[in-house]
């Protein structure tokens, strides 16, 4: 019966968990006076609008049959060909040189190269997404590179606190920590300031700021922000618009659901050449709803933002949710057909592979 400790204590665990949450959960943030609507006495809130969350008494009996998915849930199949030889990686990185590319690392991690500067989105390196190793979500499949193959890195951008977004260990362990400028959305910078970090810039939505002639701004998303049992929502999340001085721009919308506010972003910011987009962990929708977009959605968050060509991301890592990485891929590009949106302008990369982001 010793094994079964872990188990239990897991379960327990989860089980304290949605107890938390949901006691939290009966009370209502208040505005605070003269600061944005997002921004509440308890934390933020998403934007004027936005779909809801069904309530935890819904959310509780997926919640806590999940520990034991977790445990003894079959691994995804997957392509063979899904993520690309290690030598065909560094090839696909050499051969660009020189050139604005992105590069699936795997999950929502990228690595963009535009105007000579690298740029990783949510670094997730390690092998599980949980507080509690070697317990919690664990990745089917490992990253395209190690840390130690990354060329220098010259910004960290992250859209949000969640453990598979926000890894200690791997912001931990990133060499020449003093030179890389992270950025980021209110409240996460002392994760970074705590391992080393010179260069931290936190903001607000519509905020904005230029770093080396990259310009980055904060942008709302329809999410939220967890990594404690004692507090929810307490740090912001945001997607990015990140621009270089060539005009070569990048939509990193981190996890997200589909709602008006992308239209009325795009009004302001709208125009990208290319868009990174969250498609898997949609199902159930019972728990997904009012966080994670389906992915015929998703691909109109990307349409919206008046972006050119789109990357399908957040998909076939991870087991985080119900659905079947095929199955992500193909509502995507389904969605993509509905809106007249043209085969080549959908990236479904393997992992590892690089793209030149170009703007024709």
């Amino acid at each position: 019966m010793r094994g079964a400790k872990p188990i239990m204590d897991l379960i327990g665990s989860i089980i304290i968990v949605i107890l938390t949450l949901f006691i939290s959960s009966c009370s209502s943030p208040e505005k605070i006076s003269g600061k944005p609507w997002h921004h509440t006495t308890e934390g933020f809130r998403n934007p004027l609008g936005s779909p809801e969350k069904n309530s935890w008494i819904q959310r509780i009996p997926w919640l806590i049959s999940k520990p034991i998915n977790l445990i003894f849930g079959d691994t995804p199949k997957i392509p063979a060909d899904h993520i690309l030889i290690k030598s065909k990686v560094i090839e696909g990185l050499e051969s660009t040189a020189g050139k604005n590319t992105v590069t699936w690392l795997g999950h929502m991690t990228a690595l963009l190269r535009i105007d000579g500067k690298s740029i990783l989105t949510d670094p997730w390196l390690s092998s599980h997404a949980s507080p509690v190793r070697p317990l919690g979500p664990k990745r089917y499949v490992d990253p395209a590179l190690t840390i130690g193959e990354l060329p220098p890195i010259d910004f960290v951008v992250i859209s949000h606190s969640h453990f598979d977004h926000l890894d200690l260990p791997t912001i931990a362990a990133l060499p020449n920590r003093d030179k890389i400028t992270a950025m980021v959305p209110l409240g996460i910078g002392k994760y970074f300031r705590d391992y080393g970090y010179r260069r931290v810039i936190e903001l607000d939505w519509e905020e904005t700021a230029t770093v080396g002639q990259i310009r980055f701004t904060a942008l709302p998303v329809i999410h939220w922000s967890k990594r404690s049992i004692f507090a929810t929502d307490d740090t912001l999340w945001a997607g990015w618009a990140i621009e270089g001085f060539s005009g070569t721009r990048v939509y990193f919308g981190g996890d997200a659901e589909y709602g008006p506010v992308y239209a009325d972003v795009a009004k302001r910011h709208g125009g990208f050449d290319l868009s990174l987009l969250s498609i898997g962990a949609f199902l159930p929708r019972v728990v997904m709803r009012g966080v994670h977009c389906i992915p015929e959605d998703c691909i109109r968050i990307g349409a919206a933002l008046k972006a050119r060509n789109h990357l399908a991301m957040h998909w076939g890592t991870v087991k985080l949710g119900d659905d079947a990485p095929e199955d992500a891929v193909r509502r995507f590009r389904d969605g993509a057909k509905k809106l007249n949106i043209s085969e080549e302008r959908i990236w479904v990369l393997k992992i590892g592979e690089t793209r030149i982001i170009s703007k024709d």
